[in-house]
């Protein structure tokens, strides 16, 4: 738990009870206190691998998924740094297309398309989305009211059972066209804020899952993987990205997001060449 109180004219921060810092900035209490805290629950899964190579993990089991390798993967951490981005140039270098973006009459052949369902389902939407996708590979992204509904999660494990015929029933009465029962051949990515503990365990005893949380540290880490690849923004010079992401650096505990948003923000400031780019591009990403 973390606890920021003044005392005198300076900021206590404390987490968990225990005192972590002493400043006159309360922002940048809070950043130190949520940093510790972040370390203590990162720790045990960052210890042997960086945020990169977990990115990189990311894409190789989404690619099991697409191949019938494995029926589900679960991806957890902070919004912001590239999970939605990864899952899908995944699932397009593994040969899939995305089904609203297919030509009328283009041939849909088992596990040769993905869908992307985003935000609130009830349980019997999801027994419809699962149906009318029976074959494909769906991508719940930021959905996670169908992680905490009891009936969700009993439809969930069906699909995702290793079995060698994943049958998946709705049996209550109703008068609309969704049959009883179907057998689910697909398969599943799960994109989610929440933290991975928070994962109902049968959802992830019956996926492959990978943890993307990050301290501010791994959070410059990883723009920095993406601001200095060839694909982003492809009209800056590296001299440009490197300027903007030393002040994302020199500001990371008192800025008040960390994320590809606030990335491009700084990096679109340098580039724009102004005389006093560095203090409002601080002042854009700490206000």
């Amino acid at each position: 738990m973390i606890e920021v109180y003044k005392d005198g004219d300076v900021f206590v921060g404390t987490v968990n009870g225990k005192e972590i810092i002493r400043t006159k900035s309360e922002i940048y209490a809070k950043r130190k206190c949520q940093e510790a805290l972040d370390t203590v629950e990162v720790q045990p899964s960052t210890d042997e691998f960086g945020i990169n190579d977990r990115f990189k993990f990311v894409n190789e089991l989404v690619t099991m998924v697409a191949k019938g390798q494995t029926p589900s993967v679960v991806i957890t951490g902070e919004g912001g740094l590239g999970k939605s981005y990864t899952v899908t140039k995944a699932l397009k270098e593994a040969g899939l297309k995305d089904v609203t973006e297919m030509e009328v009459g283009e041939t849909v052949t088992p596990r040769n398309t993905y869908r992307i369902v985003k935000g609130f389902s009830t349980a019997k939407g999801l027994f419809r989305i699962l149906y009318e996708n029976r074959n494909s590979i769906i991508v719940f992204d930021d959905t996670d009211a169908i992680l905490k509904d009891a009936d969700a999660l009993n439809i969930l494990k069906g699909a995702l059972d290793s079995y060698d015929k994943r049958i998946i029933t709705w049996n209550t009465s109703r008068t609309d066209d969704l049959p009883r029962l179907f057998t689910f051949t697909g398969g599943i990515v799960f994109i989610s804020n929440m933290k991975m503990s928070k994962i109902d365990q049968a959802i992830r005893s019956r996926s492959m899952c990978v943890d993307l949380s990050m301290t501010s540290d791994q959070k410059v880490e990883r723009m920095e993987a993406i601001a200095f690849a060839p694909s982003f923004m492809p009209e800056l010079g590296i001299h440009t990205k490197r300027e903007a992401m030393e002040v994302i650096k020199e500001n990371r505990h008192v800025a008040k997001e960390l994320s590809l948003r606030s990335l491009i923000m700084v990096t679109k400031i340098r580039s724009a060449g102004t005389r006093d780019w560095k203090n409002l591009a601080k002042y854009m990403l700490c206000n």
